[in-house]
């Protein structure tokens, strides 16, 4: 299926007839993804996990234990204060959220909320909540729940407030009760009640067009917060949550899969939850086990010490499929970018940047670093998502006009800092040091001197050109988590960041505007308007959408890969066929 035609969830317009059903992961081979594609899938695929599963502890005839190879170790077992994939691939076992994604797709689907309505003005959301169901420490999932982990993110106070932990609460509700960071405003979230019928009820400050689609992420996932609070998990002594004993070692969801243990830089274990209100997993222990190298990752599979693994290298792919392993395609719903942190002289010069963008060959790019079947990028979303602008401005590749324009800016022998993480494959990124030194090597060509800046991707990384201004160009990209423009380009430049380095009223203002546009056609010629401005404006460069590739021994089945990376494991199985 091509992008322009892949399944799209248009932002929901809050006079929509509230969703009715509740679909469920249903397990499927991988063979049969591969073959029929993830259309049919997506078309064909109805969720078992609100029958409570066949009654036998899991079913299945196979191995009681899948072994997946991540590519980093979890920043963090909260989702709270996570914005990063490894961390999310663990916390989605555990936890759940309101709103899901039909399995393969990014269209919505309930979760633990099963239908809900929205007001006229768009400014309440009334959600039934799933019957019957209890956190993993026997507390029961409640309305009184769905309000207790709505106040505990408006409540974060100081550290737990930042950009680097906060990322994803900062990005869409925009504010705190207290704001204790300048930068942040009044909150788009004004308040919830836990009504007499069970249902709940949560209040806008604004209209919000994704606020539906933005509660699929892990981030906002429920959390038993009484288990919170005991394990320190708030910040509320100034400490890091992060490295809270909740969450390290106590992190309590309703999901298919409970904590077990976590041995940093080695592997997270997971056990079934017996008492999961859905289809109970078919495994008994899930493991993620941390191996950084993309080579190692392919060799323990070969060896049979792991099941499968992501972000597959593509000189790998023939290698694995002509020895029968299984290779599944994640539709690339991603963008690579060079990000260039204005604060940091000369790159404020909008001269400099132009001719950065001028000295970068993507396709030689994609053609030496990235898997086949990678797009260029011209802006910063994929080319599926609304807003998409066919027409905006673009700087080819031209190193004769790089040079010009440097000397323009009495810049020729410009040398910045280039930073890239090491340690860690990213869907959009499988590779970091060999992206950077096929960009470093064009950059030299025009006459840019880059002093590279290698640092570990945990913990060191997102920290330096997230959360602090000491950096100039720096590697970085985006999964989209939601099928929405404001979770590509809102996240990246609707507030003044340390990252980006800028402040522009004009943009931040227009960003936050379109955020409250509900009808569709307002909100494509309105993203196609801003997407223009940002490619005018040329924080960063924006580089490709890369097709991410997982890889599964032959006995693995019920894997279905998603565009947002909403990966479920209960349904898959393990044999040694």
């Amino acid at each position: 299926m091509s992008p322009k035609t892949q399944p799209a969830v248009p932002p929901q317009d809050p006079a929509q007839e509230p969703l009715r059903v509740r679909p469920t992961r249903r397990a499927f081979t991988l063979a049969s993804v591969s073959a029929a594609g993830l259309a049919t899938l997506s078309a064909c695929a109805q969720s078992q996990r609100d029958e409570g599963g066949s009654g036998d502890s899991g079913g299945g005839s196979g191995r009681d234990t899948f072994v997946f190879g991540g590519s980093a170790d979890p920043d963090s077992l909260d989702p709270v204060f996570a914005s990063d994939g490894e961390t999310f691939r663990v916390t989605r076992q555990i936890f759940e959220g309101l709103v899901a994604t039909e399995p393969g797709t990014t269209d919505l689907a309930p979760s633990l909320a099963t239908q809900w309505e929205a007001s006229d003005d768009g400014l309440t959301y009334t959600f039934t909540l799933q019957d019957g169901v209890t956190f993993s420490n026997g507390v029961p999932f409640d309305a009184a729940a769905v309000v207790a982990n709505f106040e505990r993110w408006y409540a974060l106070r100081g550290i737990a407030q930042g950009e680097d932990l906060a990322y994803y609460y900062r990005s869409i509700f925009r504010g705190f009760r207290t704001n204790d960071d300048p930068a942040l405003g009044e909150s788009l979230y004004a308040g919830s009640t836990a009504n007499p019928d069970g249902t709940v009820t949560v209040n806008l400050t604004r209209p919000f067009a994704g606020f539906l689609a933005s509660l699929t992420l892990p981030a906002f996932a429920m959390q038993e917060t009484g288990a919170v609070q005991a394990g320190g998990g708030n910040g509320a002594d100034g400490s890091d949550p992060r490295q809270s004993a909740y969450a390290t070692s106590g992190p309590v969801g309703t999901g298919p899969f409970t904590f077990s243990a976590w041995e940093r830089g080695q592997q997270v274990t997971l056990k079934r939850n017996e008492e999961y209100w859905g289809e109970k997993a078919k495994v008994a222990t899930a493991v993620v086990r941390v191996i950084g190298d993309g080579t190692a990752r392919r060799q323990a599979l070969q060896n049979g010490d792991i099941d499968g693994y992501d972000l597959v290298a593509p000189a790998d792919v023939e290698t694995l499929e002509s020895s029968d392993f299984q290779i599944q395609n994640r539709p690339a719903f991603n963008i690579l970018y060079l990000g260039i942190n204005q604060a940091y002289a000369p790159l404020g010069d909008p001269r400099v940047r132009q001719a950065i963008a001028h000295a970068i060959d993507k396709e030689a790019l994609i053609t030496n670093a990235l898997p086949s079947g990678t797009k260029p990028a011209t802006q910063f979303m994929p080319d599926n998502v609304t807003g998409w602008n066919e027409g905006v401005t673009t700087y080819e590749y031209d190193v004769d006009r790089a040079r010009q324009l440097l000397a323009e800016a009495g810049q020729t022998g410009i040398n910045v800092p280039f930073n890239y993480p090491t340690g860690v494959s990213r869907p959009y990124m499988p590779n970091p040091e060999t992206i950077y030194n096929a960009i470093n090597q064009q950059l030299t060509a025009a006459g840019i001197t880059t002093t590279p800046v290698a640092e570990q991707w945990t913990p060191n990384y997102l920290g330096t050109v997230q959360g602090t201004t000491q950096h100039g160009l720096h590697l970085l990209g985006w999964t989209g988590d939601y099928n929405d423009p404001d979770n590509f380009i809102g996240v990246f430049f609707g507030a003044p960041t340390n990252e980006w380095g800028f402040t522009d009223q004009g943009l931040f203002e227009a960003l936050a505007n379109a955020r409250t546009v509900t009808s569709e056609s307002e909100q494509e010629s309105t993203y196609q308007d801003i997407n223009e401005q940002i490619m005018t404006l040329l924080p960063g460069i924006p580089i490709a959408s890369p097709v991410p590739s997982l890889a599964f021994a032959p006995g693995v089945e019920g894997y279905t890969a998603s565009p947002v990376q909403d990966e479920v494991w209960n349904t898959v199985s393990v044999s040694d066929s």
